[in-house]
């Protein structure tokens, strides 16, 4: 009986360890393995429009309050707030943007789809930015300033992700580059296929950062969302060209990959013991070191000051991250303006509260954009 027990106990470790290592595999190909879907999912159904207002099906996604782009496959507009509902439908404003067809299906976005000229009205051109992996496209919005905006999305994201923010900036007088990197549709895919969440991602934004300069940029201001943050981050610890920064803005960023790897496991209900083998998964597929993408334990060399927005709703990463960068911030001698918008999720910050994004986001560039840049040791 004894011997039998060991036996089941030993098969049942087995199986706890190889359910384990399936879920740290799991785990670490949501990290790393880049997924961009080739087909776009249109869950709604445009229901009416009349001269400023838009009707679709009313669902958890068309009926949250804020300013959400609505796409199909030949448009899209910018829709605001709800007029009426009734039984399965919403009427929503119609804030800028295409009309769409009556009865044609449709999704909701969290910020403008397009391009600069679709979404915004902005003239732009297609620049290639020479990285070490090869030509990456990056949209260049001039004006004239020689203070420019380099503007870095998430992992998985469109430059397009990037247009709300680029408009306060473009408005603020600064050029603009909205850039590709490694494993982006349209830029170079890393040697190995995989992302590196900012680790060598960072050599992609010092590549634009020279494209800015020889072009003629005398400062940068750096934007960053999700991974995006990651990337500035690294990029303000390693590049020889971080001193050219004079200001950085945060949006949901990536502030602590072990962190967001816990909260991950916990949303998908995986014990805590997971992530720390989900790390070592991640380092050796990966080919470096996830514990040092970590802007609390390891901040940047060079601080400029920062606007850090976030949203307390977040589902990507833990808001109590960027409160406790901001908490620690004074202690690190980096100057953090902290911004949490109650209700917003992921991305969702701009579309929460447009007026009191553009507002929080013009005022800290006047202040900012070309004000003293603050350089510490590295963490």
């Amino acid at each position: 009986m004894k011997r039998k027990l060991l036996v089941a106990a030993s098969a049942l470790a087995v199986l706890l360890a190889g359910g384990m290592g399936a879920g740290a595999w799991y785990v670490s190909d949501i990290a790393l393995v880049p997924n961009h879907p080739e087909t776009i999912a249109y869950p709604e159904v445009v229901l009416g429009v009349t001269e400023g207002t838009v009707t679709v099906t009313a669902s958890a996604a068309t009926t949250r309050p804020g300013t959400w782009s609505l796409n199909w496959s030949s448009g899209s507009a910018m829709v605001g707030d709800i007029v009426r509902r009734s039984a399965g439908r919403v009427e929503r404003v119609r804030v800028s943007g295409q009309t769409p067809p009556t009865g044609i299906r449709a999704s909701m976005y969290m910020t403008y789809s397009g391009d600069p000229k679709t979404a915004l009205g902005l003239d732009f051109t297609e620049v290639m930015v020479p990285t070490e992996l090869g030509d990456a496209p990056a949209w260049y919005m001039p004006a004239r300033g020689d203070t420019w905006a380099i503007t870095v999305h998430g992992a998985n994201a469109h430059r397009n992700s990037s247009l709300h923010a680029i408009a306060t900036m473009h408005r603020a007088g600064m050029p603009v580059l909205d850039i590709t990197y490694r494993n982006d549709l349209g830029a170079p895919a890393s040697p190995d296929g995989f992302l590196h969440q900012g680790e060598s991602e960072w050599r992609d934004l010092e590549a634009a950062t020279g494209k800015a300069r020889s072009m003629g940029a005398r400062h940068i201001v750096l934007y960053g969302a999700s991974m995006g943050g990651a990337i500035v981050g690294r990029f303000l610890t390693r590049s020889s060209l971080a001193d050219l920064v004079s200001a950085v803005v945060l949006e949901n960023p990536e502030i602590s990959s072990r962190r967001t790897g816990e909260f991950a496991a916990a949303r998908m209900h995986l014990p805590s013991f997971v992530v720390p083998i989900t790390e070592k998964v991640i380092d050796w597929r990966g080919g470096f070191d996830i514990a040092t993408i970590d802007l609390l334990g390891h901040p940047p060399r060079v601080k400029p000051p920062t606007l850090l927005l976030m949203g307390d709703a977040d589902q990507e990463h833990p808001v109590e991250t960027a409160r406790e960068l901001a908490r620690a911030s004074g202690a690190m001698n980096w100057p953090i303006q902290y911004e949490e918008f109650p209700g917003a999720g992921h991305s969702e910050i701009w579309s929460t509260d447009r007026e009191r994004y553009d507002r929080t986001l013009a005022a800290f560039l006047t202040r900012t954009a070309r004000g003293p840049r603050r350089t510490g040791h590295p963490g």
